[in-house]
């Protein structure tokens, strides 16, 4: 009889507000032969507190039509005000021996523990309820270390008496778990925050002048900091010699223009001008494509950006031509049918920042192009076509994933932060709808805040990455959870795009 009534009253309630349930689906990730794990839950309000139930940690376990049948029903009569459910009904479809927390590479070694860890700790729910009978030091690993870097979270066994709609529907009120307020407090930071806890760990270094610590140099002149920047530029300036012999080098001497920009300095001037004088010949005819591509979609980012900034320094036009043929000839390379980039020629898959590279490279290109140059409007093109694409794969989370389009490879960061700059750019240039583009954006910044710790700890950025030759070597990257230079200058710029400065 209680159950029916509450079951009446919440029916009641949605026909008088016209609320209901957000019905949702995540990957959560692949076992390590590629079978899917799935979620699928019930969000009322994101901020509510959130139930999780874990079951088939030993393989298939009893009840789990039980808890699939949970989320359906739950659907039917849960209230904007009621709790979050998620359900993972086969946590370990194969099988395999798990390990809490997790040891080795994410994700080759312990796969299965590794997908679970990262992916509960990042969706902090203040209970879980495992349906288990080994749970692999799950619950002692959660109590004794916390989560993924979120803190603990309480642990209770599956009974009759908690997996009901009623039970649910009684727990509106219950606390947030530690995992849970961490979560909240990393949301609740503001662009400028981000941005200045990442400068104060990242961007001291540039021993090496190449783009990945260039990036946290580039945000910390974005923030002010030029005379410690310029500190770290000065053996450079002072003629401390280097060669621009590959790709990051060259995308490294963005931190030169940037700083020719801003200040006007005359050694930053002629080392950009020296770096974006390798696209011609020996007669100041430009090159059929910019050196050192590669035939990788990288080179959106490592040679685009800095021929514009050259263009814009100088006045001269032949940079900006110079930008357009390399991307032409990039894009005519490495297109696929669905929009998305594959990587290289070797292996048709469309990679997490072999997608992110061509997102910023663009976005930044764009922004320093000359309104009346004719391939203006080809190269902004170019961009909303590609930002369109890669709309559809942005998951529920806000996360574009290490192979774009394949289902359940991990929530990459590095590629999320740069597709997120390049999107915040179109927003504010208005070269992107609001109606279409605002809530990805929304999104991808909550999912990156997430992932991101205070003390510069990331979650799921991939390795350094070259030309791979199949779509195993790519879903097999090590997933870094840990700091990282190349994802703090991302994330740390994606911060200062978020700020507006």
């Amino acid at each position: 009889m209680f159950r029916k009534v509450i079951i009446s009253l919440h029916i009641w309630f949605l026909c008088l507000t016209g609320n209901y349930a957000t019905e949702v689906t995540w990957e959560v990730g692949l076992t390590k032969e590629r079978e899917l794990i799935i979620a699928e839950g019930i969000i009322n309000n994101e901020g509510n507190p959130t139930i999780l139930y874990l079951s088939g940690l030993n393989g298939n376990e009893p009840n789990n039509n039980n808890l699939n049948e949970l989320v359906s029903s739950y659907a039917e009569v849960a209230a904007p005000e009621d709790i979050n459910l998620i359900v993972i009904s086969r946590a370990n479809p194969e099988g395999d021996q798990l390990q809490f927390p997790p040891v080795g590479q994410a994700y080759t070694e312990n796969t299965v523990s590794h997908v679970l860890w990262r992916w509960i700790g990042s969706h902090a729910p203040d209970l879980i309820i495992i349906n288990s009978d080994d749970d692999f030091g799950f619950r002692e690993a959660i109590t004794n270390n916390g989560i993924a870097g979120f803190g603990s979270i309480p642990v209770n066994e599956l009974s009759s008496t908690n997996d009901t709609v009623d039970f649910l529907l009684t727990n509106a009120e219950m606390q947030h778990s530690p995992a849970k307020m961490q979560l909240k407090h990393r949301i609740a930071r503001t662009p400028l925050d981000l941005a200045e806890q990442l400068a104060s760990i990242y961007g001291y270094d540039f021993s090496a002048p190449v783009y990945v610590p260039g990036m946290s140099l580039i945000g910390r002149l974005r923030l002010g900091y030029i005379d410690e920047v310029e500190e770290l530029l000065a053996p450079y300036h002072n003629g401390v010699p280097f060669e621009v012999s590959n790709s990051s080098a060259l995308a490294g001497q963005l931190v030169f223009a940037e700083h020719a920009v801003l200040t006007g300095n005359q050694q930053s001037l002629l080392l950009t001008l020296q770096a974006a004088e390798l696209a011609f010949d020996e007669f100041g005819e430009p090159l059929e494509v910019a050196p050192m591509h590669y035939e990788m979609s990288d080179s959106f980012f490592m040679a685009t950006p800095l021929l514009a900034k050259a263009g814009v320094i100088t006045e001269d036009e032949k940079y900006f031509d110079m930008a357009i043929r390399h991307v032409t000839y990039m894009r005519n390379m490495l297109l696929k049918e669905n929009g998305l980039y594959r990587h290289s020629p070797e292996a048709d898959v469309a990679w997490s920042r072999g997608n992110g590279f061509p997102a910023l490279g663009l976005a930044l290109t764009v922004s320093d192009f000359p309104p009346t140059h004719p391939a203006r409007d080809v190269l902004l093109g170019m961009l909303v076509d590609h930002l369109e694409a890669l709309l559809p794969y942005q998951d529920e989370d806000g996360m574009w994933h290490e192979v774009i389009d394949y289902p359940g490879s991990f929530a990459e960061l590095t590629s999320t932060a740069m597709i997120g700059i390049a999107i915040k750019r179109g927003l504010d240039k208005g070269w992107l709808q609001e109606e279409t583009f605002r809530p990805a954006l929304d999104k991808a910044w909550n999912a990156v805040k997430i992932r991101t710790s205070f003390d510069g700890i990331f979650i799921n950025a991939c390795t350094s990455t070259g030309k791979m030759s199949s779509l195993d070597d790519y879903l097999d990257r090590l997933a870094i959870f840990d700091r990282d230079d190349r994802a703090g200058g991302m994330v740390m710029n994606f911060a200062i795009e978020m700020a507006g400065l």
